[in-house]
């Protein structure tokens, strides 16, 4: 169970788990993804969310306001598939499990081609999707900053990207071991998404010829045909050119097939029966199965591809053993921090007690300073804020060791000294930070105090212990600004950050 009393749950199938003829059912179209993603946060105890949605993958990441909320029903009720079609193929992590997962993801390492990078790409469009439709707030946004933190570590200390791969490069790998060599291969590009411009780069490099590009959207195909030195297809064309083509990878995320048995018989009487292979990468497929029963058609999906890309695991192995210590390590520093900030309340509490407590010891004491100028109320507030720091910070150690070690009796027993609650005070995270300058060290606060009143060094540090508080109280590093009167500081002193104060919001 996380801060707020909201605890993390994971629930979803990819290409391990689920065959592709599942995995269709439930995909999320880009343009349909804000819409799905709102509905998942408006189901109740959802109290933040977020969708990654590829084409190995459908996975549902939610912020719940206890265990008994279980995101797989909107996946029953979403897409209207039955649960005991869908049940046996999903899988379900909760808080910790739920971010080594997410980490393990954003990282490539539970990807079908271990290390390819464009997973990173989508579950970071997947977060700005979910951003944009104002589902995630703090707490999903902090999980998701580390875990693209944790991946961008991966790949900087390890060589898991190296000899870079992908979806799209296991699939031209296919077409070169069926073609033997793909110099002048007519090759056409259907979907002119990010796959299809990776696909492009490959079939380039590897010899093809001619280079035809369909889409949807004419403007990206003419992006990509001048890119590639390729032809642009109309799409409503795209089934009377296709016969042109020896290799057609499509990838157009079509809601049912763009390609059927008819346009498969057409296919092979245009070209005198000479062989078609068939690439298809999208989820939902757009090559209908039953286009590859056809004699002459050669058809292959990306659970398919699923074979040769094991062929790269075994030279990745030794990486991404290296990478999962990483995960670990990273996992159990988010894990930390999240404990840390548990405690964030507490420490707000005790810093909030004791700024009251500090500025009424200066109002009290306003009299026997007498008027000071702008400058001389400066010193004065640096020496009391640094006074209290170093009184406060031990025990605000103290507390954010106790809730790391997951110690509530001792935490409770700190808080009851200080007579805080572990929960109290308003949220850290809406708490304005009005003042980042370290804290003017005691010594030097109490020598220029002496040199502006004209005491002795002595005279100034007795003045600075008679506004210290008895007993456990302490000090915040905040107050008023340098110059203002006592009165109204006293009115509205809004503390401002110590270093302990920052990392309890961190």
């Amino acid at each position: 169970m996380s801060r707020n009393g909201a605890s993390l749950v994971l629930v979803g199938v990819n290409h391990k788990t689920a065959p592709i003829e599942l995995r269709e059912r439930i995909a999320i179209g880009r343009d349909d993804l804000a819409e799905t993603t709102r509905a998942l946060a408006a189901m109740p105890g959802v109290l933040e969310c977020m969708i990654v949605s590829t084409c190995n993958r459908v996975e549902l990441l939610a912020a719940v306001d206890g265990p008994a909320v279980d995101p797989a029903q909107f996946l029953f009720q979403q897409f209207a598939v039955e649960k005991e079609v869908l049940e046996p193929h999903l899988y379900e992590h909760r808080d910790r499990d739920a971010v080594r997962h997410l980490f393990r993801v954003a990282s490539s390492l539970d990807s079908m081609v271990v290390g390819e990078p464009q997973i990173l790409g989508q579950v970071k469009e997947a977060f700005a999707v979910a951003r944009a439709a104002g589902t995630v707030s703090g707490q999903l946004d902090h999980l998701l900053q580390s875990a693209f933190a944790a991946a961008k570590r991966i790949r900087s200390e390890t060589q898991i990207g190296s000899n870079s791969v992908s979806i799209a490069s296991v699939a031209v790998d296919l077409a070169r071991k069926i073609f033997g060599s793909l110099n002048g291969r007519t090759v056409f590009l259907v979907g002119a998404g990010k796959m299809s411009e990776l696909a492009a780069r490959h079939l380039v490099q590897q010899g093809a010829g001619a280079i035809l590009v369909s889409n949807r959207t004419q403007e990206r195909a003419e992006r990509m045909a001048e890119e590639f030195h390729g032809r642009v297809i109309p799409f409503d064309k795209l089934h009377d050119v296709a016969s042109e083509a020896d290799i057609v990878i499509t990838s157009t995320g079509a809601p049912h097939p763009i390609f059927r048995r008819e346009h498969g018989l057409g296919f092979l009487h245009r070209r005198r029966n000479r062989p078609m292979f068939f690439i298809d990468i999208a989820v939902p497929r757009d090559v209908d199965p039953a286009m590859n029963k056809l004699e002459g058609i050669f058809v292959y999906d990306i659970d398919d591809l699923q074979q040769v890309a094991a062929a790269h695991m075994e030279e990745r192995s030794r990486q991404a053993v290296d990478a999962e210590t990483l995960v670990d390590t990273e996992v159990e520093r988010f894990h930390q921090r999240k404990l840390t900030v548990n405690a964030a309340p507490a420490i707000v509490a005790m810093q909030q007690k004791a700024e009251e407590i500090r500025m009424g010891e200066l109002q009290r004491m306003h009299a026997s300073l007498g008027t000071l100028s702008a400058e001389q109320m400066a010193a004065v507030e640096a020496l009391t804020r640094g006074m209290v720091n170093k009184f406060l910070h031990p025990h605000m150690q103290a507390i954010k060791r106790a809730a790391r070690e997951g110690d509530s009796a001792r935490l409770d027993a700190l808080c009851e000294a200080w007579s805080v609650a572990a929960g109290a005070a308003r949220e850290p995270e809406r708490q304005a930070v009005h003042d980042t300058r370290s804290p003017e060290p005691i010594e030097q606060a109490a020598e220029k105090l002496a040199a502006l009143k004209g005491h002795d060094f002595s005279r100034a540090i007795n003045i600075a212990e008679s506004t210290r508080p008895s007993g456990p109280e302490g000090g915040f590093s905040g107050g008023s600004p340098a110059g203002r009167p006592l009165s109204a500081a006293s009115e509205s002193a809004e503390p401002g950050p110590t270093q302990d104060h920052i990392e309890a919001r961190r």
